[in-house]
């Protein structure tokens, strides 16, 4: 059995649609399981209670690491037979540090499991394209989107690619001990993916850019902090100029090229921003 935590998050469900076409046994993890969507036959449990009987890997999203930490999770993984973890981390990881608080988190679990004595891969995407959810409310409420740095440019990856490269690492041995970093095909501004979320929903809509301290503002509260909303606006203006990573690594892994952003678009707009 794989078990697959975040089961019902943006990477998660496509990582168990996958398994489960693929013949394998899956107990989904999620937060509501009485009312999470999974494919016929997946087990489905409750977000902290991993059933260790018969795991052989676990997909491992950090955002739902257990109450204990990464190193009491582990354990317990160890003590029952759990022999591989594929990590949903970042391609911040690289370079942890002070003014990189959301590379340090990342690089700090990836530790934990490399110094756990189990087999490992670290996922390292770039930005997802799923963070255009945030514009969501704004889109829906009218054609103008405000937020930071119109020309701020990054690869945004699908996260069906993502979890198109997690399955292939929990099912071969290709992928152990690597951190492959998975991007989009292309670099795109933030206002060239407002452009092509309004192509997707049938109606023009423009990037306003405002200033980074009303951006801060903004950004503050709910599951941001200060400090991440800080690090992720200096992300934001080095790249304006700065330049962007496109990885050849989803290609290379899968057989087929990274989805384009305005493919995402397409699929997702109509549900997320129609």
């Amino acid at each position: 059995m794989i078990v697959v935590t975040g089961a019902t998050g943006n990477v998660g469900r496509h990582v168990v649609r996958e398994l489960a076409e693929s013949g394998v046994r899956v107990c989904a993890l999620s937060r509501d399981p009485a009312n999470a969507r999974v494919p016929a036959g997946v087990q489905v449990a409750r977000a902290g209670d991993l059933p260790m009987c018969d795991v052989r890997a676990v997909f491992l999203n950090p955002a739902v690491i257990w109450q204990d930490g990464p190193e009491a999770f582990l354990r317990q993984a160890g003590w029952h037979g759990v022999r591989r973890v594929v990590t949903l981390s970042s391609s911040s990881a690289a370079a942890p540090g002070p003014d990189n608080p959301i590379g340090t988190h990342h690089r700090e679990l990836e530790a934990a499991i490399e110094e756990s004595g189990l087999e490992w891969t670290h996922l390292r995407p770039g930005a997802f394209a799923a963070n255009a959810a945030m514009w969501a409310a704004q889109v829906r409420a009218g054609d103008l989107v405000h937020g930071p740095y119109a020309e701020a440019r990054s690869a945004p990856v699908h996260e069906a690619d993502i979890a198109a490269v997690g399955v292939r690492a929990l099912l071969g041995d290709e992928l152990l001990g690597r951190t492959p970093v998975l991007t989009g095909p292309e670099p795109v501004t933030h206002a060239e993916q407002v452009r092509l979320i309004g192509e997707a929903v049938g109606r023009p809509l423009r990037y306003v850019e405002i200033t980074p301290e009303e951006a801060l503002e903004r950004m503050t509260g709910g599951h941001l902090t200060r400090e991440l909303a800080s690090s992720l606006l200096r992300i934001y203006a080095d790249s304006v100029d700065g330049p962007v990573e496109v990885s050849p690594e989803i290609e290379r892994i899968t057989g087929r090229p990274a989805r384009s952003f305005a493919t995402w678009a397409r699929e997702r707009g109509p549900e997320l921003f129609g």
